[in-house]
């Protein structure tokens, strides 16, 4: 359960070394829970020290209780981008009904024993991420902005050949017809009503 109290940091560190695969579970009601993962991650670094290699581990990230839909506050690509985006599967899953546990759980031993057959490595073809870093920021970024000038990243009171010029290198990174990250619709939406709302207001 996503709302389970974690283990304390002393049992937790026991379970670090020689890990093989981790399974991050938050709530897709708690933003907390799922701004968290990065805690945890951060956390597991650190105790594997600088020995240590989080690319031979695989990863799986559990959007957990999406039977709970009306109290949904991260949505599928945002939870899906975070994921991808570093190489880790994802599964929307619900503990209540059981929805996406079999294929979760299938999938997370398959993998395991992918890393185990391999030499202890993660198979560079099991994880392959078909988007780049630039444009999982992108999204990102567009997705936390405040406004319309914060989505092109460009200052207010800019020019329309500025405006038109951010348009232009963020429609091409995000357009979805190049672009696969989870979440690149959207973005590449936002972006476009983002300019055509600056040009409205820019003589």
């Amino acid at each position: 359960d996503a709302s389970a109290l974690p283990l304390s940091p002393q049992v937790r560190n026991e379970f670090y070394k020689d890990t093989q695969g981790v399974i991050l579970v938050y709530d897709v009601g708690q933003k907390e829970s799922f701004d968290a993962l990065d805690t945890w991650l951060a956390e597991m670094k650190q105790e594997l020290g600088p020995h240590g290699n989080m690319e031979n581990v695989v990863f799986v990230v559990c959007a957990n209780k999406i039977d709970c839909t009306k109290h949904r506050s991260v949505d599928e690509s945002e939870g899906r981008l975070w994921a991808e985006s570093r190489g880790f599967l994802y599964f929307e899953t619900s503990a209540q009904t059981g929805e996406g546990i079999n294929e979760m759980f299938q999938t997370f031993y398959s993998a395991i024993i992918e890393l185990c057959d391999n030499g202890g490595k993660r198979p560079p073809s099991s994880m392959g991420v078909g988007f780049t870093k630039e444009q999982a920021d992108a999204i990102r970024r567009i997705r936390n902005s405040k406004d319309s000038w914060d989505m092109l990243g460009v200052k207010p009171g800019a020019t329309r050949d500025e405006v038109n010029k951010a348009y232009r290198k963020l429609a091409v990174l995000l357009h979805p017809d190049k672009c696969v990250a989870p979440g690149s619709e959207d973005a590449f939406k936002a972006v476009v009503n983002a300019r055509t709302a600056l040009l409205k207001n820019i003589k």
